[in-house]
């Protein structure tokens, strides 16, 4: 291993004092190591910073300490480079990180020592969305592409007001939604907001479409699942509604305005724990209960 990226939450003392020691641990073995550069200010070694945008170019590994936040944000950082993303939670529910705080130093010098059999890393898939502006006559529309390993939503502005946005699947019209949006998520941003609105849990080996209206006010109120490779496409049509990308806001959409969303081309690499599987962390994060069984 010849270099590593540390990505930590910078408001969390328990994630800046692991990115530290990380840092002294990597350097001691002759590992290059690199941070953001607003990260690396933060934690007060501004010498491993770089910028955004040459962040993972070359690195083999990078570690994300927080909690589904900054794995988010990491991948954003990373994508579309094939850098595996090692999550540790240093934050709450911490349902996208691999280890807890207190196994990553073992973890660390298992991945070091090159004794990685405990490890695997998975493709996880993204969502790609266009948006398309119309322009004015005798102008071309602008479009804006923007990709996402949770979701998608799209959202009302207008506290107390529902929104209407026509919905398309596959180039045909499907039915226009009157609620307080719409969410397109990815099986890994199945449990994430989709799971709210009572969505489906969708395991991460599946690459599929999730969409999930919020707060329908119709009689048609369930969810799709659609393959990914269907384009699933939502036009604004009375007001302007909002977008957002991850938790990030993504602007304000007019009407008129086209989000044409489906499976991106290239996943994100996941590092994980072989013997703590999606259903076992589902378990976990959830606290679902034992149940003893009598025998038949």
């Amino acid at each position: 291993m010849r270099a590593v990226g540390l990505v930590a939450h910078p408001d969390r003392p328990t994630a800046r004092d692991l990115s530290l020691a990380v840092a002294e641990t990597l350097a001691a073995r002759g590992i290059e190591v690199r941070m953001p550069a607003g990260t690396a200010d933060r934690a007060g070694r501004p010498d491993l910073g770089v910028a955004d945008e040459v962040f993972a170019a070359g690195l083999d590994l990078v570690i994300a300490l927080g909690g589904d936040g900054t794995m988010l944000h990491t991948v954003h950082l990373v994508y579309p480079a094939p850098v595996p993303i090692v999550g540790v939670n240093a934050g709450r529910l911490g349902y996208l990180t691999a280890l807890e705080a207190h196994e990553l130093p073992a973890a660390l010098s298992a991945l070091l020592d090159e004794d990685r059999e405990q490890f695997a890393v998975t493709p996880r898939m993204m969502i790609a969305a266009e948006i398309v502006v119309p322009g004015v006559v005798g102008e071309a529309s602008e479009r804006r592409r923007l990709v996402a390993l949770n979701e998608v939503v799209l959202e009302k502005v207008e506290s107390g007001r529902l929104v209407d946005i026509a919905v398309e699947v596959g180039g045909s019209a499907f039915t226009t939604y009157s609620a307080d949006g719409v969410i397109v998520a990815t099986p890994t941003g199945s449990t994430a907001y989709a799971f709210s609105v009572r969505g489906p849990i969708v395991s991460p080996r599946h690459r599929c479409l999730v969409v999930a209206p919020v707060a329908p006010h119709m009689l048609f109120d369930r969810t799709l699942v659609l393959g990914p490779d269907e384009v699933v496409a939502f036009e604004v049509t009375d007001r302007a509604i909002a977008i957002a990308v991850d938790g990030q806001n993504g602007g304000t959409l007019e009407p008129g305005t086209r989000v044409e969303c489906t499976a991106a081309d290239a996943p994100v690499y996941v590092l994980g724990r072989r013997d703590r599987g999606f259903h076992q962390i589902l378990r976990e994060k959830f606290a679902l209960p034992d149940r003893d069984r009598d025998p038949c």
